[in-house]
């Protein structure tokens, strides 16, 4: 399996998943050129892919959907909170409803080689998930837009082989920056998003022998720098009491507005 991110942060989200017979991205959260753009970096085109996997109907994770929905006719999965959210937005223009298909957090599903599994996250939004997926003994996750963390979600995340999480704030920039005091407030919440050190928490859960890489992502451009997430997400892991340090994994930040290496893992 390959995993890459084509963009991702607070102004746009698109993750790339995939064998050599299959492939998905997960959330279009910028511009249909800009995805075309990104799949062409690592070997692809857009109408080869065989599914749009969406988390949830905040804008940076579905700016595109209905562009490639019209353009490309691409079949999407999202839970029925999130279909009724897009289907709300007027931006997105006229979309298809036929092409959506309805999941639901623990109902496994197939798309070819590739079986994903839909977990329920904590975020401000209708009916959120991240997601899971494997193919033969690989499996990797791709885990953002959540305030909290919870047992299911250590529990759904376990045994991967790569992981893409959010590390999205430095606590003290935010607390310190100018965001309105509600705004602060959402993000920190439990329904908002993950701190840097959070992020390093979450991980030190889910660590084990195999695993073999991990991508911080959804960093905000305003409350975060990669620096900061790296090494905040490094701390974590060398003051908790697992057995592992940060130099026994392979541990990269994703960058907002460029096309990551492909992280390829093989069981």
């Amino acid at each position: 399996m390959r995993l890459c991110s084509i963009a991702s942060g607070s102004s746009g989200n698109c993750i790339y998943v995939g064998t050599d017979n299959t492939h998905v991205i997960i959330d279009a959260g910028i511009s249909g050129k800009r995805i075309e753009e990104g799949l062409n970096r690592i070997g692809l085109k857009t109408d080869e892919l065989d599914a749009l996997l969406i988390t949830h109907e905040h804008s940076d994770h579905i700016a595109s959907v209905g562009v490639l929905a019209r353009k490309y006719g691409i079949p999407m999965y999202a839970t029925r909170g999130t279909i009724e959210g897009i289907m709300n937005q007027k931006y997105l223009g006229k979309i298809d409803e036929s092409l959506f298909n309805v999941i639901a957090a623990d109902n496994d599903f197939d798309i070819k080689d590739i079986c994903v599994k839909p977990i329920e996250v904590s975020h401000d939004a209708n009916e959120p998930v991240a997601y899971r997926l494997e193919s033969g003994k690989s499996a990797v996750g791709v885990c953002t837009d959540l305030g909290t963390y919870t047992d299911r979600i250590i529990e759904g995340f376990s045994g991967l082989d790569a992981l893409f999480l959010e590390a999205n704030h430095d606590v003290n920039m935010l607390q310190v920056g100018k965001y309105p005091y509600v705004l602060k407030q959402r993000i920190l919440s439990d329904r908002g998003h993950l701190s840097n050190e959070n992020c390093g928490r979450l991980l030190c859960r889910l660590l084990h022998d195999d695993m073999k890489s991990i991508m911080l992502g959804h960093l905000s451009a305003e409350n975060n720098l990669a620096e900061l997430a790296y090494e905040a997400v490094r701390l974590e892991i060398m003051m908790d009491d697992c057995k592992y340090e940060p130099s026994d994994f392979e541990i990269r930040v994703a960058k907002r507005s460029e096309v990551s290496a492909p992280i390829t893992v093989v069981a």
